[in-house]
């Protein structure tokens, strides 16, 4: 199945290590959770953690929700033993972090055989490589680790991320190329709407299919930025009817709101109106 054939507008980070919050994680509208074993949770608290998320993820009761589990680096003496404790627990993904090689990712693959891959892009020598990592074969989805990236960037916070920009679309460029998920950075500030809205509307622009993000607060907003809006749900019915109907006067193109309509203005509507029945039927099961 196409990893992109599903709505991945808002990807939580929740603490592997949080009961409370690992159950409310099942009554929120989100697309996807990050089950974090790494940065999220203390060094003391990492083998009871690993043994909770297991037991919670083995319990059920997400819905359609995709669970990706993120493990610690199989380079700490973390990682092996994460990835062993939730192999089997019902994991939909599991992602690595820092990754830079593709010989990361096979080892992985060789510890976790049947769990797709996903890599999060937070290092200059794993930007370098996206192209690389995209293509490897069991990878199915990219997550921008924006605030480990400017840290070993050195780059200020600006609100256009002009430092960050060359990173997010030379990833973006890698992922659609092998046609894997994209997932952009996460938006700190999380008490600021504007701010966020602003942010995920700048990725959808550029093409991720959406955001991570750090707090509940930030749910409604990703969902709304990355989802067709009811205008491009409009435009696309109106594009294909055209299209569909000069195609029986033997035309190849048309013309919808005094602008030409193509073959591949179709393809694009298509894939709008296939986005959106896509969420409604996962709103419907969440």
């Amino acid at each position: 199945m196409d990893p992109r054939a599903r709505p991945f507008r808002s990807v939580l980070y929740i603490p592997g290590s949080k009961e409370r919050a690992l159950e409310k994680a099942k009554t929120l509208a989100l697309d996807a959770i990050i089950f974090d074993l790494e940065d999220a949770v203390a060094v003391e608290e990492k083998p009871a953690a690993r043994i909770l998320l297991a037991e919670t993820l083995a319990q059920g009761g997400y819905g359609g929700r995709f669970k990706i589990v993120r493990v610690n680096g199989l380079d700490t003496e973390w990682g092996r033993a994460d990835v062993a404790a939730i192999r089997g627990a019902g994991a939909d993904a599991v992602l690595l972090p820092k990754v830079e090689t593709t010989a990361q990712l096979d080892v992985l693959a060789d510890a976790i055989p049947d769990v797709p891959l996903w890599a999060m892009m937070e290092t200059p020598r794993g930007i370098l490589n996206a192209a690389e990592l995209a293509a490897h074969p069991r990878l199915e989805g990219v997550v921008m680790g924006t605030n480990d990236l400017a840290k070993e960037l050195g780059c200020r916070f600006r609100p256009d991320r002009l430092a960050l920009m060359n990173s997010l679309t030379h990833c973006l460029l890698a992922a659609r190329a092998e046609g894997i998920v994209a997932v952009d950075g996460v938006y700190n500030a999380f008490k600021d709407e504007d701010g966020l809205r602003a942010e995920c509307e700048q990725g959808r622009d550029l093409g991720f299919d959406g955001k991570t993000l750090i707090h509940p607060a930030q749910v409604a907003i990703a969902n709304a930025a990355f989802a067709p809006t009811q205008d491009e749900i409009d435009l696309a019915n109106r594009q294909i009817a055209a299209f569909e109907a000069a195609e029986k006067e033997g035309q190849g193109v048309a013309v919808v709101d005094g602008r030409i309509v193509e073959n591949l203005h179709i393809v694009t509507a298509r894939e709008t109106l296939a986005k959106a029945a896509a969420i409604a039927e996962l709103e419907s099961v969440t």
